[in-house]
Parts: structure tokens; sequence; C-alpha cells
């Protein structure tokens, strides 16, 4: 079995991975590894694909933006979903997740892994889930076999990271049932789990035997993703038993973990309000002894079905700036439906924008010398570089142009009172005007 990277790191020995990482980071490869090694930076890259991305997930790290894609039991269109894989690429995606529950999931998850070349993740208990569903007629049959089955066949298949919900237990699944929140269990992983576990009585199967998960991820360096079965699915859940309960499983899991060199991300909430976005990032980080935080959102409003790429925008980039790492987008359709390929894109572009506002706080200069340049290219209306250097260079050109063809001089909101043209027009007349009066004095 080949060494983890995670044990790699600890012995002092430099990956390419890590090498390049480093670079691209601009962060010393000595701090670089010391933090790999003490678990706070993840480098997710399995045991199979040759051709992956180098992405870094950790303190001190950029922050990154996952894409999920993937199949519903409604609507299965598998070259809607390599499109959507590929859109996130294209637009700057640092990793995907293929979520599907509709079709050959199998078929589904690896073309989707043959098409891109990001770290590539998934959620197995949703295939466990499946599968039993359409073999023994419920998911409440499903066996303990079954459920690490799918992961074994996912890691197999080479995937980077994996979703497990360790934290929900069944002394908290019996307690929500005779305590309800606003909206219950939101994760459709922890769904499945709470109810097969009140149905059977048993504890959970991931909780159980973490240590039997761990050995599995450890044979392919896989990076276990820790999973919110309990987030807050409502501003008026969060921080309440089940949200910290979980979160506090998780940490303790983490720690396990590490003993045995597996790489480990958790999980995080979900709908929060504005004011806890911070408080949460801060007791994640604490609990956990600064593993690597992916969040859902946060979502810090429950109006915004139609916008809620928007709402989670606004969570996500308090929650950057705080130290969050991963940051998984949303789309306009969360909440709606599944999101079509143009949806993905917005989605994806707002939480880049979010993690990004976030890093020009947690990373200051590093992070901002690109809007130092947009800055430079607006106040000399250079219009290439001003679409060239936003997220989406073909929205930004296309807007410029919507109303004339012209690329020279101010845009059409404001034509010739353009403020990069009037002051500096005024200042040229009077340097002219003062030349000619010292030439006359000369």
């Amino acid at each position: 079995m080949t060494d983890t990277v995670k044990k790699l790191a600890s012995r002092g020995i430099a990956t390419e991975e890590m090498k390049i990482l480093s670079e691209k980071e601009k962060i010393p490869l000595d701090f670089l590894m010391q933090r790999v090694a003490n678990g706070k930076i993840v480098i997710p890259r399995g045991s199979k694909r040759s051709n992956l991305k180098v992405v870094g997930v950790g303190e001190g790290l950029s922050t990154k933006v996952n894409v999920n894609v993937g199949s519903s039991t409604r609507h299965i269109n598998l070259d809607m979903e390599v499109e959507k894989a590929k859109i996130s690429q294209k637009f700057g995606a640092d990793t995907i997740m293929d979520l599907s529950i509709g079709g050959d999931i199998d078929g589904i998850r690896r073309k989707l892994m043959e098409v891109t070349n990001l770290p590539f993740g998934t959620v197995p208990i949703y295939q466990a889930y499946i599968e039993t569903a359409e073999k023994l007629g419920s998911p409440i049959h499903m066996s303990e076999d079954t459920m690490f089955s799918a992961i074994d066949k996912h890691f197999e298949d080479g995937v980077e990271f994996a979703t497990v919900h360790t934290g929900i237990t069944l002394e908290l699944a019996q307690k929500l049932k005779d305590n309800p929140r606003t909206t219950g269990v939101v994760s459709r992983g922890g769904s499945v789990l709470a109810t097969w576990m009140l149905h059977n009585g048993l504890e959970n199967p991931f909780y159980k035997n973490f240590d039997y998960l761990v050995e599995m991820a450890a044979k392919h360096d896989v990076t276990l993703s820790l999973g919110d079965a309990l987030r807050p699915g409502a501003i008026a859940d969060a921080f309440d038993e089940f949200h910290i309960s979980e979160l506090t499983n998780n940490a303790m899991l983490t720690k396990r973990a590490w003993e045995k060199g597996v790489q480990v991300m958790i999980e995080g909430p979900g709908h929060m309000p504005l004011n806890k976005v911070a408080a949460d990032v801060k007791l994640q980080k604490s609990l956990s002894n600064g593993a690597p935080y992916y969040i859902l959102g946060p979502l810090v409003t429950d109006l915004g079905p139609g916008y809620d790429h928007i709402s989670s925008a606004i969570g996500a980039a308090i929650a950057s700036s705080e130290g969050a790492d991963l940051i998984c987008y949303l789309t306009p359709a969360e909440h709606l439906s599944l999101p079509n390929v143009e949806q993905v894109k917005d989605g994806l572009i707002a939480a880049r924008l979010a993690a990004h506002a976030g890093d020009i706080v947690k990373l200051g200069e590093k992070a901002y010398e690109k809007d130092l340049e947009m800055s430079k290219a607006k106040a000399n209306l250079d219009w290439d570089n001003i679409c060239g250097l936003s997220f989406d260079p073909e929205k930004a050109s296309a807007i410029h142009t919507q109303f004339t063809s012209h690329k020279d001089g101010g845009c059409t909101m404001c034509g010739e009172m353009c403020v990069f043209l009037l002051l500096p027009q005024l200042l040229k007349q009077n340097l002219d005007l003062g030349m000619k009066k010292l030439s006359r004095i000369e």
C-alpha cells in the first residue's frame, strides 16, 4: 500500500504535488508540508488518476470552490451533466462532486471523471440507497455490507474524496424524533441514515465502524469529507443541539483519522443568520484543531429560492474571511429544481466571487493583486483587460457592447460624462495652459 500524502509529509518527504502547490499558492514548502502533516491542509489525490489537477484546501491557502453535478431520479441526461462538468472546469471550479441518484450511477460517475481533471468527490450512500430500493423494495433493508461496498466501489474507481455521514448517531436520531426541528434533516445522506437507524434500532455503521472506514481511505489515499447530516436547513435551526453535537462528533473522529495518516475535511452548514457565520467557523476550527472546513453556503436567509446563489454568496464571503477553506456552491435552482448548465455557471461564479472576497481579508495583498490590475484597467478605460480580468470575460464583453460596438472611450452608461474622461481632460487642459504660459514667460 502506497503511503498517504499526509504520512509522507509527516516524514518530511515532499511530493510533487506539494512542490507544485507551494509554488502556485506562494507558500514556503516547509510550511505547507507542516500543515499537511498536522491535517490543516489536504491535497485530495486518490490513487488512480495521473492527470489530476493539484489542489490544496486548508489553512494559508486560497479559498476553493466546489461544484455539484449529477442526475436526479426525475431527470437523467448524461450529456447535460457532462456539459456541467466542462463548464465548471472552464469557469474555475477547484473540485467537483457527482451527486447522481438516477440512471446508470456507475456509468455517470466514470464518464464525469473522464471529462475533468479536477479532484472528484461522491456520496456513496446515495448509490447504496438507490440500489437497495431497486432490489429489495425499500432502502430500510440496506445492510452494512451494502453501504461499505458502495464506498469501496467509489474508492476503487479513483475518487479523490468522498462524503461520509459519520457524525449522526442513533442517540441523535432518536432525540430528533422526539424534538423536531423547523426543517428536520435536510441532508439526503443524513435522512437516509436517520431513517435506517430509527427503523432498525441500530447505530450508524460509519460511526460505529469508523476505524474500518479509515483503513479503506488509507488504502487508496482518499480524503474523507465528514458529512453534516444534521446541518441546519433553516436559520431558526442554526446552532441547535443537533448541529453542534454532530460537529463535535466529527471533530473527534477527525483526530482518529489523522492518527492513521488519512486526510480529512469537515462539512458545515447550511442555513445560518449572518451574525452566526463567523462563530460557526471559529467553533469548527477550535474543535477540530484546524481541520479544513468545507462549507455549504451558508445561506443567510431562507427567502432566496430563485436567488439562493446570492444568499449563499453573502454567507460564503464571511465564512471565507473567517477561515472556511472550501465553499460548496449553490445555484439559482437550489430548493426548486435540478440546475441546468447556465445555472451551474451562475452558481459557480457567485461562489468564486464570495471566496475571493474572503481571501482579500484572509490573505491580504497576495489575494488582491488582480483587483489592483482591474482598478488600473478601469482608470485607463482598457476594456479588453476590464473584461478579460473578470470571472466571466465573455459575459462582461457582451454587456459592454450590448448597445454599441465601440470599445473606446466611456461606456454607454456615462458616455462623455465618464469620470475617467472628465477630470483627466480638465487636468490635461490646465497642464497645456500652464505650459503655454510658461513658454510666454520664457
